[in-house]
């Protein structure tokens, strides 16, 4: 008999039996008679359970235990779906489950984070928190998508690198065969190189950043989503494709995580047609900042997150021109300006969420960028080997999936966010 999932159930014929398979996620046991909710990876499932020889048999199963069931299909308004399991079958598909750290059948999981995190492998049982990551998965899809459709490849790339993208100090070092190497801190000089091979690129991947901050808003290793094209006059062309790229993701997000959306009660962002626009000179003066701040702190994002909201109705903010100085050397300069740069950070409810901007894209360029840092070409060969056998004018940006995600829990903690953390003091589960 083929398996039935939970949801499946008020299409099921009432005239024949149903085979349902999953974890037992709840037992209620009256005088006469045990209800039993039964969770696949559709929803639950009411199960009625009158037989006296079934009724011990199930006694037996504790909660999490795997089983499958066979029985009648009935109307119930009361049961999940309008519709009940009668005259049930059980058979247990595993041994009977072991005690559990935390009690997955509460509604509400109320844990503390280090013991959600610690039982991690158990805790992404729980509806709630599988509701969690359905929306990561979608945001995913959508991204995809949107992107695929746009003429865009997906390309993957090295995570295990010779040199540093960003910061020579904020990189994993590793023996690579008795040399060494580095967990790639991006996907950036693959992807610049791509786009003179595809044109439009993307990546959905883990980078790596050993960055000493143990704080709400960082880890050691997340998703970039990352997003490279080229034949663009500036970064607004960049800015742009992504608001249409986030859009999608949230249209993915209603789409098919309605029920996680609802469960959690979220409120999802509009992304509005244009994304409202300032240079970082005049967010440092909104902040009460210095006029020489080279970036935003996290009490700066949240102030003008909050201004964004309050003068123009927008979850979101871009901050464009940031200094040359506090941008990679692959960044475009400003024109008529070289002390700012072609580039912006995207604040989302008051977080940054995306860095993007225009690219160098001539080899003199680069050369010259690169020697005014002190840093050596040698360094890049395939990179400027690329750029030296003609680059069209490009850029990209990077979202992080679990701020994504995040921000739109509105939670107090990426952790919350991540399927199996890495930060400063986790390595496991």
């Amino acid at each position: 008999m083929a398996r039935t999932l939970c949801s499946a159930l008020p299409e099921a014929d009432p005239a024949e039996r149903v085979t349902l398979e999953g974890w037992i996620h709840r037992r209620r046991q009256l005088a006469t008679v045990v209800f039993v909710v039964l969770r696949d990876r559709s929803g639950p499932a009411q199960i009625v359970v009158t037989d006296p020889v079934v009724r011990e048999q199930v006694a037996g199963l504790p909660e999490e235990t795997v089983v499958r069931v066979i029985g009648k299909p009935i109307a119930n308004a009361k049961a999940p779906g309008g519709v009940e399991v009668v005259e049930p079958e059980f058979r247990a598909l595993s041994a009977p489950a072991l005690p559990l750290p935390v009690e997955l059948w509460r509604p509400a999981l109320n844990s503390t984070l280090p013991t959600v995190l610690d039982h991690a492998a158990l805790t992404w049982r729980h509806p709630a928190r599988q509701a969690v990551w359905k929306i990561a998965a979608a945001s995913m899809a959508g991204f995809r998508r949107h992107l695929d459709a746009a003429g865009f490849t997906e390309v993957t790339t090295p995570k295990i690198v010779d040199g540093s993208t960003e910061s020579g100090a904020n990189v994993f070092a590793l023996d690579y065969f008795g040399d060494t190497a580095y967990l790639a801190q991006s996907p950036q000089l693959y992807k610049q190189m791509l786009t003179g091979v595809f044109e439009r690129v993307y990546e959905v991947g883990p980078v790596f950043r050993a960055e000493p901050h143990d704080t709400t808003r960082h880890l050691s290793q997340y998703v970039s989503l990352d997003v490279e094209f080229g034949f663009i006059d500036s970064h607004r062309d960049v800015l742009a494709v992504l608001r249409d790229t986030l859009a999608a993701m949230v249209d993915g997000v209603r789409a098919t995580a309605a029920g996680a959306v609802e469960g959690l009660g979220l409120a999802l962002p509009t992304v509005p047609e244009r994304i409202p626009v300032i240079h970082f000179a005049e967010a440092l003066e909104l902040a009460g900042a210095a006029a020489d701040e080279p970036d935003l702190a996290p009490e700066h994002e949240r102030l003008l997150g909050k201004w964004a909201l309050e003068r123009y109705g927008s979850d979101f903010l871009a901050v464009e021109g940031y200094p040359a100085v506090k941008r990679p050397f692959y960044t475009h300069p400003q024109p008529g300006d070289p002390r700012w740069t072609n580039s912006f950070d995207l604040l989302f409810r008051g977080l940054e969420l995306v860095t993007g901007g225009q690219r160098l894209h001539e080899h003199a360029d680069y050369l010259a960028a690169l020697t005014a840092r002190g840093d050596d070409p040698a360094r890049y060969p395939a990179y400027l080997e690329a750029m030296s056998h003609g680059m069209p004018p490009h850029g990209g940006f990077a979202i992080g999936l679990e701020r994504w995600v995040s921000r739109l829990l509105e939670s107090d903690n990426i952790r919350w966010a991540t399927l199996f953390p890495r930060d400063t003091r986790r390595s496991r589960p």
